[in-house]
């Protein structure tokens, strides 16, 4: 692939010149693929591309599948999702895709159709950097327990999945840090009170600075990232309108470093029983695991 890769901070992200992502080759595709696992996200400016054509591109990766709760408006193709705002809306919390799926996306595929010159830049997150900057006791602590995760940000909060703190990225091997204050709602291993406290220091630390990249947008750009290993936030600081494009790719088995070592720590029968409580109950008995 003859092309310039520009790194755009320490800790991940690359800019690509010089592709015509309408045009690329199997070859090309496995080259995209080994940057993508090497930067977690990467950027096309400059590319013009149809719907078809970045369905097309999209499906090269993996199965495509459309947002599984949130409808377009305008955009017909069922494997195209479209957000069109002039705020930046649900997507203004550190999140990594759909984790309340057991099997969450793999990657996605977005285009931006329009943006503002100034204000709506989105930021991406390294999760294995995350991890690795924990204390020894935090990790081996993480490396024990599951969370669990629903989409209440979606008004579907019956959808749950639990998935380890910890996971193992199928590609690299490395271990991230897999939880995100949008969609993940408690530690099941721990009660409430532990599990609010952890929850909200390991998805503050995801944000750190030096785990980030930030990103200008320029109408025309294609941007890719691995839902495997990055969470991602859009700067809701813009005036005008923002429409994307994206097509998602599906399929990924979350697998943990290591198994839990504790118990699912229940209150069921108990008269303060949280909103959170009976989550967990429920879902571990959907599973047939209670």
């Amino acid at each position: 692939m003859n092309c310039e890769v520009k790194k755009l901070s320490m800790a991940l992200g690359a800019e690509i010149t010089g592709i015509d992502l309408c045009k690329v080759s199997d070859n090309d595709i496995e080259e995209i693929k080994s940057l993508l696992t090497e930067h977690m996200v990467l950027f096309f400016p400059g590319q013009r591309i149809t719907q078809d054509e970045q369905v097309e591109f999209g499906a090269k990766f993996g199965e495509l599948e459309g947002h599984p709760n949130l409808k377009n408006k305008t955009v017909t193709h069922p494997k195209i999702f479209e957000l069109a705002a002039s705020t930046g809306g649900i997507a203004d919390e550190w999140h990594t895709d759909i984790t309340y799926q057991d099997s969450p996306a793999i990657m996605s595929v977005l285009h931006m159709v329009k943006c503002p010159e100034l204000g709506g830049d989105t930021m991406w997150s390294n999760l294995n950097a995350a991890y690795d900057a924990l204390s020894d006791p935090i990790k081996d602590l993480c490396e024990g327990i599951t969370a669990l995760h629903d989409a209440r940000p979606h008004g579907k909060p019956e959808k749950t999945a639990i998935h380890p703190v910890v996971r193992l990225h199928p590609i690299s091997g490395k271990k991230v840090l897999y939880v995100n204050e949008h969609f993940t709602r408690r530690i099941v291993e721990m009660n409430i009170e532990e599990s609010d406290m952890l929850l909200a220091y390991l998805t503050k630390w995801v944000t750190r600075p030096q785990f980030t990249v930030r990103y200008q947008w320029t109408p025309g750009t294609i941007a890719m990232w691995d839902n495997r290993s990055t969470q991602h936030y859009v700067v809701n600081d813009f005036v005008g309108e923002r429409i994307i494009q994206r097509v998602t790719i599906m399929g990924d088995e979350v697998l943990g470093s290591s198994n839990p070592r504790w118990k699912p720590a229940l209150r069921e029968g108990f008269s303060a029983i949280t909103t959170h409580d009976k989550q967990l109950i429920n879902h571990l008995k959907s599973k047939g695991t209670l």
